[in-house]
């Protein structure tokens, strides 16, 4: 039986990220957009289920972009939440310890990163997310970008810092302006979280 997915509650209130991310943006977005992937993905994996137990597998093609689709936002956004924390009450800052030196090893610095993060995210064209990932082959960390959650990036890592630059995240605020949301998120970083899941991916 397909196993079924629930959108995850938010870790702080909707309003916890002012001034930087607006509370009816984290509304919409957490509450409409984020369960629509959940219910999106759902979907598919009873529809495979079902062409499954027919034998007819005429709609595979369609239903497993589907599941790959909502079950990539449906994960990307499950780490989003958490990765984001108000400002002066976990959020903001600089990482410290051993992520803080595997940055340093695989960027340099602090700063290249963190530059290079911003323009990958404002260089994502149209809807999709700029990521922070282990790629446990190489035993490193990268940047990368994800157009529509699952095209233009490798299979194998394991996200640790994501940033949604799907319109749907910054309009109401931003409008036009994805730079301008994509410097303001810095201050709401939390790199807590994501120092907790490079210990994770590392095992």
């Amino acid at each position: 039986m397909a196993k079924k997915y629930e959108l995850p509650p938010l870790p702080y209130a909707y309003d916890a990220l002012e001034p930087y991310i607006d509370e009816q943006t984290m509304r919409l977005h957490h509450d409409k957009h984020h369960l629509g992937y959940v219910n999106g993905l759902n979907s598919a994996l009873e529809k495979l289920e079902a062409a499954r137990e027919s034998g007819d597998f005429a709609l595979v093609k369609h239903l497993s972009r589907e599941a790959a689709f909502h079950g990539s936002g449906h994960l990307l956004h499950s780490v989003f939440w958490p990765n984001m924390a108000p400002e002066g009450n976990g959020g903001g800052g600089e990482p410290t310890g051993e992520l803080a030196e595997q940055i340093n090893k695989d960027f340099g610095s602090f700063a290249n990163m963190k530059a290079q993060f911003s323009a990958a995210s404002n260089a994502v064209e149209g809807s999709g997310w700029g990521l922070l990932v282990w790629e446990p082959v190489g035993g490193q960390l990268e940047v990368l970008q994800s157009e529509k959650h699952h095209n233009l990036t490798q299979w194998g890592v394991v996200p640790l810092l994501v940033l949604d630059v799907w319109e749907h995240a910054y309009y109401l605020k931003y409008q036009n302006a994805r730079a301008k949301y994509v410097e303001a998120w810095w201050n709401v970083v939390n790199w807590a979280d994501v120092a907790e899941r490079f210990k994770a991916a590392r095992g």
